[in-house]
């Protein structure tokens, strides 16, 4: 969400933001809804006024008998009335409309986001890890078939598509990894584990702006609920409406949930295997902070996120999304991508964003500092730490060997009962 008096302020930055990421400029009709809306507020505001102070003068003139002014005054008030409906109609009409297209508006980009119209424009920041040379490597669903562990053909009877199966030591290694993941957030960096709801209101999921704008990407169910996408959701909004004081943060919350989305728009894309399903888990990383430090915030957050890649050994890069291919809520964005040998290239697995006061506005959810009367919106940040199934998809990938059997990463074999391979 946006700041109107910002806007007002100064809408040729706002234009500049949202003309980095493609759009037309927006601020013209933004400030038309603005007058029309505050014309009405005044008008209304006068013709209150003016009802109470004629009210009072019938009151007076009745006292002095003169019956002609009181009439017409009583006229005026009637006159009144009707003006005030009429203002009172207009006020919520380009109320509604002002608020509809401001939360339809993304995030402006940072000032050091680089411009760019897609993924193209993204900006390497840097390389960790040396690719293993693997002689004619086969992709995750070879490898996963080929043990009898990975069935998606099942999945599809049950359920359609974008959905499988796992069994045996890949069921396990999909939880060891979450596992893994979650000790490492919550053991060495700080993050509070929160086993939070799947199910949450509209309100949630317009706090961290995937209303309205993206309806068509979640699932719905019979009462109304939505079926969270990722944990940034119900995390996020743990300080939904609430006035936080400043020595409660930063706040750091990790939980590892399965998530949901229907891909309404990625038909064609990724339809092979575990990379784009309809269910799968993640464990997610949220930070709920002072605005001062939300720049800050963002390098140790993306940093926590490549710790867990560092420790599995598994290459990746960092990358710097340009305002084209940033999030709708981010105000600037860091991807890390795995390599995958089979593609020959590096797959998005986490993805790291500063959101600045955006969400927090959404969602009306404030700091105090202490001494002060006044609040400040907090800033929050998300980012995946990791995904796991395409973490799992890494691992088989990155740690096969020719015969089809996957090495089980050192720091995983506590989780898998001491076993060194599956396969």
């Amino acid at each position: 969400m946006h700041d109107i008096r910002a806007i007002r302020d100064n809408p040729d930055a706002y234009d500049r933001g949202w003309a980095s990421r493609g759009m037309s400029p927006q601020t013209p009709a933004i400030l038309d809804l603005d007058r029309k809306l505050r014309a009405a507020q005044t008008a209304l505001q006068d013709a209150q006024g003016r009802r109470n102070e004629a009210s009072k003068l019938i009151g007076q003139a009745k006292a002095r008998k003169d019956e002609a002014e009181a009439q017409r005054l009583m006229a005026e008030v009637e006159t009144l009335k009707g003006l005030m409906i009429d203002q009172a109609e207009q006020e919520k009409l380009s109320g509604e409309l002002l608020s509809a297209l401001l939360a339809s508006l993304p995030n402006i980009p940072a000032p050091d986001v680089p411009a760019g119209a897609d993924e193209h424009g993204n900006e390497e920041q840097r390389r960790w890890g040396q690719a293993a040379a693997i002689k004619a490597p086969k992709d995750h669903v070879a490898l996963g078939e080929g043990l009898g562990l990975m069935d998606f053909e099942a999945a599809a009877r049950t359920s359609g598509a974008r959905f499988v199966y796992l069994k045996g030591q890949l069921a396990r290694l999909e939880r060891a990894i979450g596992a893994f993941m979650l000790d490492i957030q919550t053991g060495e960096h700080g993050y509070t584990e929160v086993s939070p709801p799947l199910l949450v209101r509209d309100e949630a999921v317009f706090g961290t702006n995937q209303l309205p704008k993206f309806a068509e990407d979640l699932f719905k169910t019979t009462d109304g609920k939505w079926l969270i996408p990722t944990a940034e959701v119900s995390l996020t909004n743990m300080v939904l409406g609430q006035i936080l004081e400043e020595g409660d943060l930063p706040m750091r919350l990790t939980a590892l949930t399965p998530c949901f989305r229907s891909e309404a728009g990625a038909s064609g894309r990724d339809t092979r295997g575990m990379i784009r399903q309809h269910q799968f888990y993640k464990v997610e990383l949220v930070s709920i902070v002072a605005p001062e430090k939300s720049d800050e915030e963002h390098e140790r957050m993306t940093d926590c996120a490549e710790a867990i890649l560092k420790r599995l050994e598994l290459p990746y890069r960092t990358m710097l999304l340009c305002t084209g291919d940033m999030g709708f809520g981010a105000r600037k964005t860091y991807d890390l991508e795995v390599w995958m040998p089979s593609q020959g290239q590096y797959r998005e697995i986490s993805s790291c964003s500063n959101c600045g006061d955006f969400q927090a506005r959404r969602m009306d959810a404030r700091v105090r500092r202490a001494g002060e009367k006044g609040t400040r919106f907090l800033h929050t940040l998300n980012g995946s730490g990791l995904a796991v199934g395409r973490t799992l998809v890494a691992i088989l990938e990155n740690y096969q060997d020719e015969g089809g059997r996957i090495a089980i990463p050192p720091p995983l074999k506590p989780y898998m009962g001491g076993e060194t391979h599956i396969g």
